[in-house]
């Protein structure tokens, strides 16, 4: 797990005139590019098969680790993939997105989602670039993930924040 906060290891990069940095996608990325991507996400969301599954995410330019359980409609990054790293034995839930840019006003970002061995990611969880989880960690459903998550921590919130011993005990 890197020291640096999230903010610091994405990559920003300014657009220029009147319109926001979406509208300038296809000078960030080959429209062919993100066409093959989307066809492969969409594949990737839809198979039942993990093994179907993680050979797509390969074929993304996704780093999957041994053992990795990637659910039905979860969604990688169809911009940048290459940019996620999926150790072993990771689980990511129903309907969860990695995602690896932002397109903001006038300027989009890129960074590095780095899931550790182990990790579970919640069914609708969000997770955000640049950030890292580490090694056993866990994030409850539908939470967002703005910040690095430690080993063996369980998070949960919107944004996603450290549970309490009381919290998990109720469980």
């Amino acid at each position: 797990m890197s020291d640096e906060p999230r903010r610091e290891r994405v990559t920003r990069h300014p657009t220029t005139g009147p319109r926001n940095s979406l509208q300038h996608w296809p000078d960030a990325k080959s429209p062919l590019r993100v066409a093959f991507n989307y066809v492969l996400v969409w594949l990737v969301r839809i198979s039942p098969s993990l093994r179907l599954k993680n050979w797509l995410l390969r074929r993304l330019g996704v780093t999957v680790g041994e053992g990795v359980s990637w659910g039905l409609e979860a969604t990688p990054d169809v911009f940048w993939p290459e940019h996620i790293t999926l150790g072993d034995h990771v689980i990511v839930g129903y309907d969860a997105t990695l995602l690896c840019h932002e397109f903001l006003q006038e300027e989009y970002r890129v960074g590095d989602v780095v899931l550790g061995d182990r990790v579970m990611i919640g069914a609708g969880a969000i997770v955000l670039p640049g950030v890292e989880i580490g090694e056993g960690a866990q994030v409850a459903a539908n939470s967002l993930v703005t910040e690095d998550v430690p080993p063996d921590e369980t998070v949960a919130g919107v944004p996603a924040r450290p549970m309490s011993s009381e919290e998990l005990a109720d469980d």
